[in-house]
């Protein structure tokens, strides 16, 4: 899916059962029993559909809108506003029938040329979409997204007011998944030609999905209604949704307890032992499609152009030791790229990944001497990470152990979000922190980001021989050969090590009794239209 960004004020909360300020003014509206508080520990960066990239604008966009297609309870691709699809018999070209009683909030009917622009607007380098080269099979995207093509050119088409045809340049068998991601939304033109770069703002922006967006106190909540023009309208439960922006773990239990929040986005690791005890059945943990790592900058010294290296820090990190003792929520040890419970993958872990400790310490140490370092020579960087507890209690645990088994010396340097974005992408950044979840529950979402073509490859990794394989899976209707090639494609990039995977994500939250219908998947996407809420207790 896109990058998580998790931050948090360092606010030491002494006392758990006290009010915060933050709740007394963001949490529950008065006499508003059927609305929905959810806790978001990040304000999204957009709400715009197609300039939106983080996983909290997602959260959020995905009650605002709905795409050709969305997600079941399990996380798998089902009819949204699209009732179906027929795919040619070579794989390239999908046939979506929109439903007739699809309306946006407006009350204006939501028709194929509505998807058509959204998907346009995507690719048009006028947008500047990070996400843009999520939809690169496509016909012609590519050469639209490099200015080469002008938008009209892209493989997507209405020929009636209800179908929409998408043209690809290969088999993806993906798509369907895919077209579920908020990025692939469709706009309404005639409002976006009307409030331009106003377009995503509250009172402008209008929704084909169960709500709408009313008001955003920046910092502080989103404020979302029931849309009764929305296909499923009478399904929806809720009169609306709040979510409450709580950038401190401990400020968001805090308010949880104190009956404020209905849903945590996230769990405090130094409660996890309270909360089983206390909470343990409002608890929810779940794996999930995502993969936290460091990546180097392979367009600088000193990392560029030295495998070896890059391979020695990778070595000698104890991924359990992190795991067991910082992370404590059930994370799991990462030392591949694509998570488990991926469809129809294989985990493709290094084959040092086996070896004990003691064998890994030597072997990095052989690799650090053989590209120039020692104890008298030590190698020295700083690691960039967005604020954060966690973020900080990792590179505390990681850069002792490169320094105990290595000598290395590293400074450590925390950031807001933007900062951090803004010295990774103008290549500032020597080393940092960042992480993937998964778009679609496909292997291709975790392939296509080491592509040198993709827009959100932030170590800059570009192996032609890595893109082949990645397109020659891409090209292939044969699944087991598919995979095979995919494989194939991250033992070559993890040799490589452009990055240091170093966990496995899991969802974490805890879900008030009142709430009904909560459920969990590997997409950590839970639709706040499928929730209902008992009454308040007093």
């Amino acid at each position: 899916m896109s990058t998580r960004w998790a931050w948090g004020a360092a606010v030491m909360i002494l006392a758990l059962g006290a009010l915060g300020g933050c709740a007394q003014h963001a949490g529950a509206p008065r006499g508003a029993a059927d609305i929905l508080l959810r806790g978001l520990d990040l304000e999204p960066d957009s709400l715009d559909p197609q300039k939106a990239r983080s996983v909290e604008s997602q959260r959020v966009l995905r009650d605002l809108c709905e795409g050709l297609t969305t997600l079941s309870r399990q996380g798998r691709p089902a009819p949204g506003i699209a009732t179906g699809w027929t795919i040619s018999p070579d794989g390239t070209t999908y046939t979506f029938t929109l439903r007739r009683d699809a309306r946006w909030s407006t009350g204006a009917p939501v028709v194929a040329a509505d998807f058509v622009a959204g998907l346009r607007r995507l690719v048009n380098p006028e947008t500047a979409s990070a996400y843009a080269a999520v939809v690169s099979v496509i016909r012609h995207a590519p050469a639209i997204i490099a200015g080469r093509l002008p938008p009209s050119d892209l493989g997507v088409y209405a020929p009636s007011r209800h179908t929409v045809v998408i043209q690809l340049r290969s088999p993806a068998q993906y798509l369907p998944a895919l077209l579920a991601h908020p990025t692939t939304c469709p706009v309404d033109p005639a409002l976006l030609q009307r409030y331009g770069t106003t377009y995503a703002q509250p009172g402008h922006m209008p929704s084909d999905g169960a709500f709408v967006l009313t008001q955003w106190v920046h910092g502080a909540y989103i404020e979302l209604t029931r849309n009764p023009d929305y296909w499923r309208a009478a399904e929806t439960h809720l009169a609306g949704v709040r979510y409450v922006i709580a950038t401190d773990e401990n400020a968001e239990l805090e308010m949880y307890r104190a009956g404020e929040l209905d849903i945590m986005d996230v769990v405090p690791r130094a409660e996890i032992g309270w909360i089983r005890a206390h909470l343990g059945n409002q608890l929810h943990i779940e794996p999930e499609l995502g993969t936290y790592y460091y990546g180097f900058n392979l367009r600088r010294a000193p990392f560029k152009g030295e495998p070896g290296l890059r391979r020695a820090l990778a070595l000698v990190i104890n991924r359990r030791k992190l795991t067991r003792l910082v992370l404590r929520t059930g994370e799991q040890p990462a030392y591949s790229w694509v998570p488990p419970g991926t469809a129809g993958y294989q985990t493709q872990a290094p084959a040092w990944s086996r070896l004990s400790m003691a064998a890994r310490i030597a072997e990095a140490r052989r690799l650090y001497a053989a590209a120039g370092y020692s104890t008298v020579h030590p190698l020295r960087f700083t690691l960039q990470y967005n604020t954060g507890e966690i973020h900080q209690d990792l590179a505390l645990a990681v850069t002792s152990m490169w320094r105990q088994a290595l000598g290395v010396r590293v400074r450590l340097q925390s950031e807001d979000f933007s900062t951090l974005m803004h010295n990774i992408s103008t290549g500032e950044a020597t080393v940092f922190r960042s992480s993937w979840e998964a778009d679609y529950n496909d292997p291709y979402t975790f392939a296509q980001y080491f592509k040198s073509d993709f827009g959100i490859n932030m170590p800059h990794y570009d192996n032609p021989a890595y893109d082949a394989l990645v397109d020659r899976a891409e090209a292939t209707l044969d699944p087991a050969r598919r995979m095979a090639l995919l494989e194939h494609a991250e033992r070559l990039m993890l040799h490589d090590q452009p990055i240091i995977p170093l966990y496995f994500y899991v969802s974490k939250h805890l879900v008030k009794p009142r709430v009904t219908g909560w459920y969990d998947n590997s997409m950590d996407v839970t639709y706040s239209r499928e929730l209902g809420l008992r009454s308040r207790p007093r």
